[in-house]
């Protein structure tokens, strides 16, 4: 089945306006996606129709929106392959990932524990086991990459089995490099010696739905917004025995069973984990979101995104002012710079196109140090983006070569 691109674009109302007079053109996708109307849609009915607390009242609109919240739970958890009462909603892929820490910290590090991670990490998931570590005396190591920028495979299997290996990190789909990475072979290395696999997906689940059994993980995390959901809600997807181990890590309201001055106790999972009032408007937001790019169809998406990337490449890779970071990307996004120009200054001159990119060091310190680079500029389309679109991109970049001389 083919999409009608003009008709998907009609209905995700942040792609009508114009920037300076040119028509907006985003390939920002990685930073936040774009939202459809239904989605826009359901923030408003939960801001409307069903605006009241969830889980903390018998009256209609209470039990009602009570419902749509926990349905949101169960559509998440039917999009990971999970169960409902496996899935933790947080304010993002961040805080997830920083639950997931402090919990694994209380129940699994010793002194001289090892957290390994990559150097493709995105800092959310590296700064939180740094907090935890240090007081531990655990240590956070890192797994090598080779000339591609890929995982060194058979050097991180070493690492694995070299003893005391409390947690293995990894990104399923870097968001600097785009590349994909050995999440089966390496998570069930990690599994054999008894370590927790935490998966950052952030930048993998707008391009699929996961199995989250099937890849390894012990562990999953990602935030609506980057799946076309709205901001401020996240996913903590966790083993259902993990989960029910981890203390509580904030404390409030819906997260107790009794309360009193001398002691209190805590409901099972989920609820232990959500102390005070949820994201609802969010998740019913995200539970849109989910059934809209059901609608459209994840194999037709799949196949789009696939043209899209080698087009994008083809035009990158063939301007020779353009130096492209190592490797071949799995999804449709890739990282360069113009040479001799900074990554600020060829984001600025594309802004004056209407064209939105990211700019910097995409919160990836390490692989950017790693690579030699100060900053980086990141093209991230989606499949509601055009050739034509593309085609614009390329006469932009050449104008920064004129603009710098570097043509």
């Amino acid at each position: 089945m083919s999409l009608d691109i003009a008709a998907l674009r009609s209905a995700v109302p942040g792609l009508h306006r114009s920037i300076r007079g040119e028509s907006l053109i985003y390939l920002d996708y990685a930073a936040t996606a774009q939202r459809p109307q239904a989605v826009l849609d359901a923030v408003y009915r939960a801001n409307t129709e069903l605006n009241a607390n969830v889980h903390r009242g018998v009256h209609t609109v209470s039990a009602e929106v009570s419902a749509a919240f926990e349905a949101a739970r169960a559509r998440v958890a039917t999009f990971l392959g999970a169960e409902p009462s496996e899935i933790v909603f947080t304010r993002g892929t961040t805080e997830a990932l920083n639950l997931a820490a402090q919990g694994i910290a209380a129940t699994r590090l010793r002194p001289r524990s090892r957290i390994l991670l990559t150097q493709q990490e995105h800092h959310a998931n590296l700064v939180p086991w740094q907090l935890v570590a240090h007081p531990r005396g655990a240590r956070v190591e890192c797994m090598r990459l080779d000339d591609a920028g890929s995982i060194d495979v058979e050097a991180a299997h070493r690492q694995i089995r070299a003893g005391g290996l409390a947690v293995l990190g990894l990104p399923l789909v870097s968001n600097v490099l785009g590349s994909r990475a050995p999440v089966e072979t390496l998570s069930a290395a990690a599994r054999d010696v008894g370590a927790v696999v935490v998966v950052d997906a952030a930048q993998a689940v707008a391009h699929g739905p996961l199995d989250v059994h099937a890849i390894g993980a012990d562990v999953v995390a990602f935030s609506g917004h980057k799946v076309y959901g709205p901001t401020g809600i996240g996913v903590l997807w966790a083993r259902s025995d993990l989960l029910h181990a981890w203390p509580p890590w904030q404390g409030g309201g819906d997260m107790i069973e009794r309360v009193s001055f001398d002691s209190t106790t805590y409901r099972p999972p989920p609820a232990r984990f959500e102390a005070g009032t949820p994201p609802i408007a969010a998740a019913l937001g995200l539970h849109a979101a989910l059934d809209w790019l059901d609608a459209v169809g994840w194999s037709t998406i799949r196949a789009r995104e696939t043209q899209l990337r080698a087009r994008l490449l083809a035009i990158l890779d063939g301007l020779d002012f353009i130096e492209r970071l190592p490797g071949r990307p799995d999804v449709p996004l890739a990282c360069f710079n113009v040479r001799g120009v900074h990554a600020h200054d060829v984001g600025t001159i594309l802004d004056q196109h209407g064209i939105a990119v990211r700019t910097g060091r995409h919160c990836a310190d390490p692989l950017h140090t790693l690579l030699g680079l100060d900053a980086s500029v990141r093209a991230s389309a989606s499949f509601l983006n055009t050739e034509a679109e593309l085609d614009h991109l390329e006469a932009a970049l050449g104008e920064v070569a004129e603009v710098f001389g570097v043509v």
